[in-house]
């Protein structure tokens, strides 16, 4: 067998390992963390239904995924036939790197929390870590403001888990597993946001 294709039967065997290694995860994944993406699509539906607003955050991959959330929420995910009230803290470069300049990177979301944030409002927190002190800042934010916090972390659940009113925690210690499973149970919230909304009275 020739190097070029031991090396492409090494890398495919690699893919299968990931991708075994995620649906192991999935299969393992705790019923009772999964019940909470029900809790949650309740809190945000109740929430907009109300007039209120879904603010997402987080850094890194946690922050695209903060913005794909909240897109698919203002956009359209499978059913609704408007947009709903969501916003990403991430988003605005001028807002994020002027408030990391003047004050501190760990004060980007919560500032900006009190600046947008009213009663009745919630937050979704995102941390594959659950120890992002930006994000914990958001959540600590939250309960001063009568925001529900809401997480999505992994590992142990990190300080995040323990300070928000609903953290669900995957767990596992890879972060590209704990993102992949944060963006499947992100589309089915979204899913469930809608259907709780749109349901017939």
């Amino acid at each position: 067998m020739s190097e070029y294709m031991e090396r492409t039967r090494s890398h495919l065997d690699q893919v299968f390992s990931e991708l075994n290694e995620l649906r192991d995860l999935i299969e393992r994944f705790p019923v009772e963390e999964a019940g909470k993406v029900v809790r949650m699509a309740e809190t945000i539906a109740r929430a907009i239904s109300s007039g209120n607003v879904l603010f997402t955050c987080g850094n890194g991959g946690s922050a695209a995924d903060a913005q794909h959330i909240a897109g698919e929420l203002v956009g359209r995910f499978r059913r609704k036939v408007r947009g709903y009230k969501a916003f990403a803290l991430t988003t605005n470069s001028s807002i994020v790197t002027a408030l990391a300049n003047d004050y501190s990177y760990d004060e980007i979301f919560s500032r900006q929390l009190e600046s947008r944030a009213r009663e009745g409002d919630v937050l979704l927190a995102l941390s594959t870590s659950g120890n992002s002190p930006n994000v914990i800042r958001a959540v600590e934010a939250a309960s001063t403001l009568g925001v529900t916090s809401l997480a999505f972390s992994g590992k142990d659940g990190g300080a995040v888990a323990g300070s928000a009113d609903i953290a669900l925690v995957v767990p596992h210690d890879d972060f590209a597993r704990i993102q992949e499973i944060h963006m499947t149970l992100g589309h089915i919230l979204c899913g469930l946001v809608e259907e709780i909304i749109l349901a017939p009275e």
